[in-house]
């Protein structure tokens, strides 16, 4: 079992972090208007929706959240035919937030831009993560970052959430040995 080396964020570090965040997407796209939080399963879901509740709790204006499974898209898991969705009116010309717990070699935002792209077509897509731990794979770059986290290819990075696991923080943990 791998142990735990450093709490990097508590609740409030987390909560002051999807603040930021969400107040960085209203300057960047000047309001709210128009957008769409795409939420990357699991834990990208229920950070998506607690932006979009910020969002909504300044601007007046909550956006919709899509819940997004990016396993059919996966360039690093054996491929299962992609899935025949109708396509998503919220997405055609909308600006789409990708949100994801933790950033690492960037396929997971790969396939949710193949994944979103398959739905519609958006005006822009923007990422946010809570966490960017670097070891990119791909050209992949977040335009909103909680907290940046260099890491040992060694280490895990582990996003907790209440909705999940019952509480709010980010851990490292040690590789298994």
């Amino acid at each position: 079992m791998a142990e735990q080396k450093a709490v990097i964020m508590d609740a409030d570090g987390v909560r002051r972090a999807l603040t930021r965040i969400a107040f960085e997407i209203i300057e960047k796209n000047k309001g709210a208007e128009n957008l769409l939080l795409a939420g990357v399963k699991t834990r990208g879901v229920f950070l998506a929706q607690r932006i979009a509740k910020k969002l909504g709790e300044v601007e007046g204006r909550t956006p919709p959240v899509l819940e997004l499974d990016v396993t059919p898209w996966r360039d690093d898991k054996p491929r299962a035919e992609t899935p025949k969705s109708p396509p998503d009116a919220r997405i055609e010309g909308a600006t789409v937030v990708l949100v994801d717990d933790v950033l690492y070699t960037g396929r997971t935002v790969r396939a949710a831009i193949e994944a979103v792209s398959h739905q519609g077509r958006a005006g822009r897509i923007q990422l946010a993560v809570l966490i960017d731990r670097g070891h990119r794979e791909v050209p992949i770059r977040p335009d909103y970052i909680g907290k940046n986290l260099p890491t040992a290819r060694d280490e895990r990075v582990s996003v907790r959430l209440t909705e999940v696991d019952g509480a709010d923080n980010v851990v490292i943990l040690s590789s298994e040995t």
